[in-house]
């Protein structure tokens, strides 16, 4: 098993760009850690490394399955370590903290395989009635990560409860790391992210984010994720665009607090506050990821 540079941080601080430079430097590729680049044709939404980008280095992990296909932790886990285990050295570029987590840490993932089946047991039930249904069997259920009109992320977790008798994810070794790691956490004054993140999301929406959501509405495909979601009420006619821009930016700052105290707290992170002389910032990084390796 090979040795992995994490790169993560919020939106809009330039996590791409500096992976890219340092993958270049220590030439090795790019694993894509984020959720939504694996899905073709969600693009804007999920800010993918642009086609030149993609030339510069080669990355994993985009752009490899369709809207209507599933995808969790447990098949992230399993892709990036087949990956890393035949390299020397890789990086992992965005994703949650549990995402980073379940390939760098002993994550043992308990539930069978999608059964398609199931589906039919629940098939008289609404999506409200069967997201309801949900609460009922675990009233802990993060309501943030599974919304009611997802129908396939809510049959799924029922159908982990029913096979496991707990929570969709489980068994998690949070303390024993097997595979060497470091991981890099890019962060920025508050005032200054809060302005990019504004301006990433005002250039989303100028590229046509909202044709891109709509496009997957219409094929009843509803990607449960900020810059996603938002525009369900829109098109249901009860926000303005306006509305949903500023929802967008508002879900996307909590979002950065979130990452930041989980990467403080549970995990050996090493922090890089951003400022205008990025490449001063990836000469330290450089030179610390080289001693790292010499270890």
């Amino acid at each position: 098993m090979g040795k992995v540079i994490v790169v993560v941080g919020p939106t809009a601080v330039g996590k791409t760009k500096l992976a890219i430079e340092i993958a270049k430097h220590f030439s090795c590729n790019i694993i894509s850690g984020d959720s939504i680049a694996v899905y073709k044709g969600l693009d804007i939404g999920s800010a993918k490394p642009t086609k030149l980008e993609q030339q510069q280095v080669h990355h994993y992990l985009i752009d490899i399955l369709d809207p209507t296909e599933q995808y969790n932790v447990a098949d992230f886990q399993k892709n990036a370590r087949s990956i890393i285990e035949k390299e020397e050295l890789s990086i992992i570029c965005g994703g949650t903290g549990l995402y980073v987590q379940s390939v760098i840490f002993d994550y043992e993932f308990q539930a069978k395989k999608r059964d398609n089946a199931f589906e039919q047991k629940y098939s008289s039930f609404s999506n409200e009635e069967l997201y309801e249904f949900l609460l009922k069997k675990d009233p802990q259920i993060d309501k943030e990560k599974i919304h009611p009109h997802n129908r396939k992320r809510v049959l799924r977790a029922l159908e982990v409860l029913e096979d496991t008798k707990s929570s969709i994810y489980a068994d998690r070794k949070k303390d024993v790391s097997v595979i060497p790691h470091y991981i890099v956490y890019l962060s920025m004054p508050r005032e200054k992210l809060y302005e990019r993140i504004s301006k990433r999301v005002d250039q989303m929406i100028e590229a046509g984010l909202e044709q891109e959501v709509y496009r997957l509405y219409k094929q009843n495909i509803f990607p449960h994720a900020i810059g996603y979601r938002e525009f369900i009420p829109y098109f249901e006619g009860k926000k303005t665009l306006s509305e949903v821009t500023e929802e967008i930016k508002l879900n996307t700052r909590h979002l950065a607090k979130r990452q930041e105290t989980w990467f403080r707290n549970q995990m050996d992170s090493h922090f890089y506050m951003v400022e205008e002389d990025m490449d001063s910032i990836l000469e330290r990084i450089i030179k610390d990821i080289e001693r790292w390796l010499k270890q």
